[in-house]
């Protein structure tokens, strides 16, 4: 199959919407990353986030096997660190074979909504 993507990918925008007002635990609000690999091999991939006001913090990893997807909410990841909550931050994901990313939120902060955007990461050639 024909390989898509790149190896290194930039989220410059992220921020973990805190609270909301939708039930839980299907409208919590998050920041999700989507991996698409279309590789006959694993992308066992790393990320590291950078903030405003502190050191980057990182590897997270996790992967994402060959010739599928995987969802990973930003809310989730916790080792080395949890991801903070309502902060700005950036994040750069790394992988040994190419890959498509995807950045999603979802925000329930305002009463009755549930605004869902999503975005591409930008690709390093």
């Amino acid at each position: 199959m024909e390989q898509l993507g790149a190896q290194v990918w930039v989220v410059p925008g992220g921020r973990i919407p805190f609270g909301g007002t939708a039930p839980e635990p299907e409208f919590t609000s998050f920041d999700q990353l989507c991996v698409l690999n279309t590789t006959e091999s694993a992308a066992d991939l790393t990320l590291c986030f950078y903030y405003e006001d502190t050191e980057p913090v990182g590897p997270y990893r996790f992967v994402v096997h060959a010739r599928r997807i995987r969802h990973v909410r930003v809310n989730d990841l916790i080792d080395p660190e949890a991801v903070r909550l309502d902060r700005p931050y950036g994040c750069v994901l790394r992988s040994p074979v190419p890959v498509v990313v995807q950045f999603l939120r979802q925000d329930t902060r305002l009463p009755g909504t549930v605004a869902l955007t999503g975005t591409m990461a930008h690709p390093i050639a």
